[in-house]
């Protein structure tokens, strides 16, 4: 489905981004992933084979777009979908939380995003590609513990929408994904955490997290992938601007 088309997929060392990076390469697209973690990059290219190629790269770095969508032009010679996935924010309680942390949350998820958008742009225009934002449902759903990371997705989102103003006029296709609570690393700390904070078991634990949190069930990368792989695809083109929560229910508000 994706044969002969390249993909830039940001954070794809791990968790959601791996999972995106596997499921493009499946449907035939070359890869272009980046994320800080060499070692963690080359295994997931070994999954995938001879069409990815990886750059270790920080996004809060200027400079690392360029790098990033330059090898991409180098290697398979164009672009055409970019998938902005990387960035975590740090959960707390607000007055403990310092400038540092929000300057952090903002520096590679939304800040690294823009830049990646601006550096590939002109080449998604030239092919027709497309851009997904992998944001997040607080931004839809902010709460107490998650200042940081609401604030920030909810900025992800605006983006998202006055980005696909510009993909009308120029022929990108833009859309964003809100995940809600997915199996990652992340998760299974939380989980752990909770585990051991009401004596329950890890699965016990998780069954309590999914009722109190009025939810279908946990998600897995591979859903997120397959909505990506979905929109950028040729069935998915009419979806544009959207902003779609794949959250099992997490979302209340319309």
């Amino acid at each position: 489905m994706l044969r002969g088309k390249t993909a830039i997929v940001t954070g794809a060392s791990r968790g959601i981004g791996r999972a995106i990076a596997l499921r493009l390469g499946r449907e035939g697209a070359n890869l272009v992933l980046c994320a800080r973690d060499r070692a963690a990059l080359a295994e997931v290219a070994a999954e995938v084979g001879d069409k990815a190629c990886v750059l270790a790269v920080d996004l809060r770095e200027t400079s690392a777009a360029q790098q990033v969508c330059a090898l991409g032009m180098a290697e398979f010679g164009g672009l055409d979908i970019l998938v902005n996935n990387a960035g975590a924010t740090k959960r707390g309680e607000f007055l403990a939380l310092t400038d540092e942390d929000w300057i952090d949350g903002y520096s590679l998820k939304l800040h690294g995003a823009v830049r990646m958008a601006r550096c590939a742009w002109p080449e998604l225009a030239r092919r027709g590609g497309s851009v997904v934002n992998i944001a997040g449902v607080g931004g839809k759903t902010p709460g107490a513990e998650f200042t940081i990371g609401g604030s920030v997705n909810a900025a992800v989102l605006s983006f998202t929408k006055a980005l696909a103003d510009v993909g009308v006029r120029d022929g990108v296709q833009v859309n964003a994904i809100n995940p809600g609570t997915v199996r990652t690393d992340r998760f299974e700390k939380r989980l752990d955490g909770l585990a051991a904070e009401r004596a329950l078991t890890r699965e016990a634990a998780e069954a309590w997290f999914v009722a109190s949190q009025r939810v279908t069930r946990v998600g897995e990368p591979a859903d997120i992938a397959g909505l990506v792989a979905f929109l950028v695809g040729p069935e998915g083109r009419f979806l544009h601007g959207a902003l779609i929560d794949m959250d099992g229910g997490a979302t209340k508000s319309l």
